[in-house]
């Protein structure tokens, strides 16, 4: 159905994770950090309303370790 937003998945790679924590202060609802101060995923499908903050966070990360995923309307990424 045309207008249904984009189907969103968030990838980590925390083995490049420095802890710089951009992403739990950008999307806290979606990232966390344990007590290594590494990035957890609280959120893997967030909804769309997310995805300004989850863009903010992948530019944000000086590590490169997030990756936002966008898949059209309908399809699963």
């Amino acid at each position: 159905m045309s207008g249904d937003p984009a189907t969103l998945r968030v990838a980590v790679d925390r083995s490049l994770c420095l802890g710089a924590g951009q992403c739990a202060y950008s999307a806290p609802d979606v990232f966390d950090q344990d007590d290594d101060g590494l990035v957890t995923v609280l959120d893997p499908a967030p909804a769309a309303e997310h995805l300004a903050a989850l863009h903010q966070a992948e530019d944000l990360c000086p590590s490169g370790a997030l990756r936002v995923i966008e898949a059209a309307p309908g399809r699963t990424p």
